[in-house]
């Protein structure tokens, strides 16, 4: 099992949110904010876990707060915000640090020192893709859309 899947999260439920059951899954995992330019994102996202999820595959996204404060809500305030606007149904975690001195260990294992693809993270909906084994194999910036070729392409390769 790789690092990745031995950590837990907390969702925004407050329940615990352990990646051991993503272990065979390929994982695209993001960093996103209600109140961002790229926050229609959500849609893609979510139509991509739809189209994807009975061959193996997952979206996380991970809210987080620290681009312009563009995810300024609580845990439940998110929760609704992507239900009722995005119909949001993949895992999402409660809000955490992706830079900086309290980076959780998931950003320093996806871009930490060491990491495929190291460097902070940049701006909200900033996209890691994980196989099966968890480890990365592909980032892709804020800008580059869920259904862009080149994301759409790298994840039919994963899921092989």
């Amino acid at each position: 099992m790789s690092a990745f899947h031995d950590l837990k999260l907390k969702a925004l439920d407050g329940q615990d949110l352990p990646l051991a059951p993503l272990k065979g899954k390929v994982v695209l995992v993001v960093n996103v904010a209600s109140k961002c330019g790229l926050t229609p994102q959500y849609k893609e996202l979510e139509a991509l876990y739809q189209r994807y999820k009975d061959r193996g595959f997952s979206v996380l996204g991970l809210p987080c707060n620290q681009f312009a404060g563009q995810e300024p809500g609580t845990e439940a305030e998110i929760q609704e915000f992507c239900s009722l606007n995005y119909d949001v149904t993949f895992p999402l975690s409660s809000k955490l640090e992706v830079n900086g001195h309290d980076r959780h260990s998931l950003y320093r294992l996806l871009a930490g020192e060491g990491a495929e693809f190291p460097g902070d993270i940049t701006w909200n909906f900033e996209k890691f893709l994980l196989g099966k084994d968890g480890r990365v194999l592909a980032r892709f910036s804020p800008r580059t859309t869920p259904d862009d070729p080149a994301v759409v392409q790298a994840i039919e390769k994963a899921l092989g």
